[in-house]
């Protein structure tokens, strides 16, 4: 998709960062600085919160549709928690403040999202693994370390839940 020459550029370029994304992942080889992001550069150095969330928002958008749950007879099916999460769910990608960006996740099933345990409700392993899935990707355009402080702090939340999870650093 990304050589295509039909393909646009905002597509090409969510596509490169979700590569990215995927490649980073399955690597890990401690080659890069854990402080920094896996793309802290991929929206530009000096670019604003608006254009981060507008990325994470794209990149949220072709994890939903253009990832597709093809496989290959005889390898094993690729799990993605944002596309495998149910189509009546919903993601607002927020800049609240100068220093921070939420991805809230609405409309979550009552089913699906929370498992109840000696009448205890709890959050299910699902949305957890979706919770993560979005943290690590927002902390892909962060950067720390030895040059500099983080770009901007990060949260994901579940509606009006109390439930939230930090990006490091915050």
């Amino acid at each position: 998709m990304i050589e295509h020459p039909r393909t646009g550029a905002g597509e090409r370029a969510t596509a490169q960062r979700m590569l990215d994304r995927i490649l980073t992942r399955s690597a890990r080889d401690g080659s890069r600085d854990p402080a920094h992001g896996a793309r802290p550069d991929r929206v530009g150095r000096h670019a604003g919160l608006s254009h981060i969330a507008d990325a994470i928002r794209d990149d949220i958008a072709f994890a939903r549709v253009v990832l597709t749950t093809t496989t290959v007879p005889g390898q094993p099916a690729v799990h993605d928690p944002i596309r495998d999460a149910p189509p009546g769910i919903t993601y607002l990608v927020e800049t609240p403040h100068d220093a921070g960006v939420v991805i809230t996740i609405d409309d979550v099933p009552r089913d699906w999202g929370w498992v109840s345990e000696d009448g205890i409700e709890t959050v299910s392993p699902a949305l957890r693994a979706l919770a993560d899935e979005l943290a690590d990707m927002m902390d892909g355009y962060n950067r720390g370390g030895a040059e500099g402080g983080r770009r901007f702090f990060g949260r994901v939340r579940v509606g009006g839940e109390t439930l939230v999870w930090g990006s490091p650093g915050s």
